[in-house]
Order: C-alpha cells, then sequence, then structure tokens
C-alpha cells in the first residue's frame, strides 16, 4: 500500500460528481473539510448511504442552524492557553489542531477554523500548569490529533510530562488507527520509544472507533503494535445518525472491539455543535440502541457507558423505565457532586440534557 495521501479540498475528490463538489465545497467554507486515501478506499462510493462516507465526506445539512461552536463550553475551562483543566486530576493539552481527516460531527470542528487561537504549538504554559498543581495524575493529550505530530514533538511533551512525579498516565486521544494505521504501525521510532516510556508512565490510546468497518486488517496490525509496547488500548464513539445509529452495528462494533483488546469505554450523545443536527440522535432512542447492543456482548463489553459531556461533567444516563429516564452525575468539575441521581420525566424529543431542565435552569 501506497504513502497516504490527504485532501482538503472537496473539487480533488475524483469519486464526487460535480454537482456534489459544488454543494460540498458550500459546506466546507463553513466547517473545514479533509479526507484521506487510506479512509477514501474503505467507503463504498456507489452507495450514497455509506457510513463511512458520512464519517467524512459533508452533508448539506450540516448548514442548517443548531447548537454552538463550544456547546460544553470548554473555554470555561482554560486557566492557561492550550490547556484545559475541568476535572480535578485531569489536565487536557491541546497540543493540535490537524487530524488524518475531520469527522463532520466534530464537537470541536471550532478548532479547525482559521481564527481559532484554543490550541498551543508551545505547550510550555499548560506544562508549567500542571508541575504546579499536584492534583493532576493524568494529562489527556487532544486536539486535533496527537498523532499527527511528528515523532521530535510528541516525545518532547512526554520527555516533558515524565519529569513531572505526580502524573501517572498520559492518555491520547486519537483516531488515526481508524483514519490512517500505518502511519502508526510503520512508525519504527515512535513506537520504540513508546515501549521504553510505559516502563515510567501509564500510557493509554483513546481510540475512536465509529463503525466495525474502520477496524480492518491494517487497524489490527497497528493495535496490536501499539499494545506490545505496553500501551492500553480503550475505545469511545458517538452515536451518529447514519453511521451507526442501529442496535446491529453498535453490537458488531462491541464485539470486534473486545476481540482486537480495545475495550469499549465511552459512548456518547453528540454534542449540540453546530453543523451537527443531521448527525445527531436524540438521547433516548441513542440509549435504547446502546443498552441492546451492550446486552448482546460478553462482560468484557459492557465496560461501555452512555454519557454525555454537559457543561459541568459527563452525565450517565443509567435506565429508562416508563415514562421516566435517569441520569447520573458520573463525574463532575465539582467532584463533591459526583453520583448524585436525577431523575426526569421521559421526553423522546430531547437531543440534550438541557432539554429536560426547566427552561429557567438551563445555563
Amino acid at each position: 500500500m501506497g504513502k497516504t495521501k490527504y485532501i482538503s479540498d472537496v473539487h480533488k475528490m475524483k469519486e464526487l460528481d460535480s454537482n456534489e463538489k459544488q454543494i460540498f465545497s458550500k459546506v466546507s467554507e463553513q466547517f473545514k473539510f479533509r479526507t484521506n486515501s487510506y479512509y477514501n478506499a474503505l467507503i463504498d462510493w456507489t452507495d450514497p448511504n455509506d457510513p463511512l462516507r458520512r464519517v467524512v465526506i459533508p452533508d448539506a445539512d450540516e448548514l442548517i442552524n443548531w447548537g454552538t461552536l463550544d456547546a460544553s463550553d470548554e473555554i470555561r475551562y482554560q486557566p492557561v492557553e492550550g490547556l484545559e483543566h475541568k476535572y480535578p486530576n485531569t489536565a487536557l493539552l491541546l497540543c493540535n489542531e490537524v487530524c488524518g481527516a475531520y469527522c463532520r460531527f466534530c464537537f470541536r470542528k471550532r478548532l479547525f477554523k482559521d481564527e481559532n487561537d484554543e490550541v498551543k504549538k508551545d505547550v510550555s504554559a499548560g506544562i508549567a500548569y500542571i508541575q504546579k498543581h499536584k492534583g493532576i495524575d493524568n494529562v489527556l493529550l487532544t486536539g486535533g490529533d496527537p498523532l499527527m505530530l511528528s515523532n521530535r514533538r510528541i516525545m518532547d511533551i512526554l520527555d516533558r510530562l515524565k519529569t513531572i512525579q505526580h502524573v501517572k498516565i498520559i492518555r491520547f486521544g486519537t483516531k488515526m488507527i481508524g483514519f490512517d494505521p500505518l502511519k502508526i504501525s510503520e512508525n519504527k521510532v515512535l513506537l520504540d520509544y513508546l515501549s521504553d516510556y510505559s516502563l515510567h508512565k501509564k500510557v493509554y490510546f483513546m481510540l475512536h472507533f465509529n463503525h466495525p468497518r474502520e477496524i480492518t486488517s491494517e487497524a489490527l496490525h497497528a493495535i496490536q503494535a501499539i499494545q506490545t509496547c505496553g500501551v492500553i488500548t480503550v475505545n469511545q464513539t458517538p452515536i451518529i445518525r447514519g453511521v451507526n445509529d442501529n442496535v446491529e452495528t453498535m453490537t458488531q462494533l462491541f464485539s470486534d472491539l473486545s476481540f482486537a483488546g480495545v475495550l469499549p469505554y465511552y459512548v456518547f450523545s453528540c454534542r449540540p455543535t453546530a453543523g451537527n443536527f443531521t448527525y445527531a440522535v436524540p438521547v433516548e432512542e441513542a440509549y435504547a440502541i446502546f443498552i441492546k447492543a451492550r446486552s448482546r456482548n460478553s462482560g468484557l463489553a459492557k465496560t461501555a457507558r452512555f454519557v454525555m459531556s454537559y457543561t459541568d461533567g459527563k452525565i450517565e444516563v443509567i435506565a429508562k423505565t416508563g415514562n421516566k429516564i435517569y441520569f447520573k452525575k458520573h463525574n463532575w468539575a465539582n467532584s463533591s457532586e459526583n453520583e448524585e441521581l436525577l431523575v426526569f420525566p421521559s421526553n423522546s424529543k430531547a437531543y440534550w440534557f438541557d432539554d429536560y431542565l426547566p427552561k429557567t435552569e438551563v445555563s
């Protein structure tokens, strides 16, 4: 297989006709477009509803007015440039503003806009903040995809974090194993480095497989390569309209991940992010899909939780019975509120937690 080529202009997509290119170029003016030759080869271009096509190819309905660019108000939790500190023991370093491809349903698409300045290539301020706050025991490298960085930059960040004694865990939020696995499996320098680094800090790759067809032989080879380095692999995905919004697909995804040694971690309800209405699934419909798929798998797949990344923290949907729905404050910015149970009347039209709250309480 040749070197992966990245494409950021819809007019260079030979698989699209001229009418599609014209329509999609208008969408990409608002929300950046990027895909690559590896992922494009997985798409069935004869099927206009192919789920992998839907992951990366624009949809005219993205221009429907819905949501905001920062649906979880992440900017509120940025004490210094390039760092988020929402949960007491976790810090996020926004260290890159590029991905192997851009998921159309991304909740951080604001970072890819030309005027955005949340991501900082120089992470010095963030590292200094982490050094000062000894309650931070794990750091998530994100953005953007940190594995799109050069080996030199990845190693520089990890070397600096290695010197901070209270940091025990390093996490990579990445979809590169799905978007361009050869970039990882053939990167011997990085793999050798991670093998050594895993002796000092525990390293997790928070993978983003959205559909079973992304788990190719190349992806499995990359997963095995990083696992051999001592890296722990888990997966998280939103439930996405037209991609994995059915029980059969989610069941297969959970199963294939478990067989690959990748534990299903979080399944998300799509945030009300601008441009994402066409990809969103109502909370209770998504939960029903999730819970049926999880029930069809072994205990390994039952590690998954269905959550919303709300403004104030992660809310887990834990039950739906009759005309009631039950939530739990699973991981809250104010940790004293963790595990608090919340019960609301069922609302089949609710897309987000705010839709369950009295209008006067919506923040």
